[in-house]
């Protein structure tokens, strides 16, 4: 499920926009300030960020463009949601750092098609679309895994580390980076705390005869690969 962040101050416009997300299957937070919406942000990094341009404390086009000076919000998908409607407006908010700019008023259906766009563009691991990889299949819409038919029974956790590591396959990752991207750099745990995750996850996977596409690589980290070569130890 994909985090969506709604940084607007007018509660009305900020509560139907969250309806209408969370009626899609997003999940949402709402900041009504520059101030809550850095708050948020330095909690949880989001999916993606639905961006007022007048706001209490900071414009929205300074946020953005705070957030693109900064690694870890470098690549936040943002998308402006503004009155302001003007071609220097628009051209200001996109050099800013905008991912796209729509102007108020707005359609919903629009809005969402534009979240749609953005997130396939930037994270389409975030969107709810099945992910397959070898034998395994992973749907986060019914929140099923299974290998032809069978299915393979995981707690939220271990769906959350296979989910991400089957839309990055063959890629290292180290175990600070599943913290922040699985986790959320938010939380606050040992890092040989994934280690067990991985154990139960390697389990489980066993029943279906694939608990070796997780291949440990020493001193670096974890990889989900399609093969079954036999796993580092």
């Amino acid at each position: 499920m994909s985090r969506v962040l709604v940084v607007e101050d007018e509660s009305a416009i900020a509560e139907l926009i969250s309806i209408n997300l969370r009626h899609a299957g997003f999940e949402v937070t709402i900041a009504g300030s520059a101030a809550q919406a850095q708050y948020e942000v330095d909690r949880v990094l989001p999916d993606l960020v639905v961006l007022d341009w007048m706001l209490p404390g900071q414009s929205g086009v300074a946020l953005a463009r705070q957030w693109r000076g900064v690694a870890r919000t470098k690549e936040l998908p943002v998308i402006m949601l503004t009155a302001r409607a003007e071609e220097g407006d628009k051209i200001a908010g996109l050099d800013a750092g905008a991912d796209d700019y729509i102007t108020k008023p707005f359609s919903t259906n629009e809005l969402l098609a534009r979240i749609r766009a953005v997130l396939r563009r930037k994270a389409p691991e975030a969107l709810d679309s099945a992910v397959e990889v070898g034998p395994l299949l992973l749907d986060p819409g019914t929140r099923r895994v299974s290998r032809e038919g069978n299915e393979v029974k995981l707690g939220p956790t271990e769906f959350r580390l296979l989910h991400f590591l089957m839309t990055h396959p063959e890629r290292v990752h180290s175990r600070s980076q599943l913290l922040d991207r699985v986790w959320g750099d938010h939380v606050f745990i040992e890092e040989r705390t994934i280690d067990v995750h991985v154990k139960r996850l390697r389990e489980a996977l066993e029943r279906v005869q694939c608990a070796r596409m997780i291949e440990t690589v020493r001193g670096a980290g974890y990889r989900l690969t399609q093969q079954s070569s036999a796993l580092s130890a």
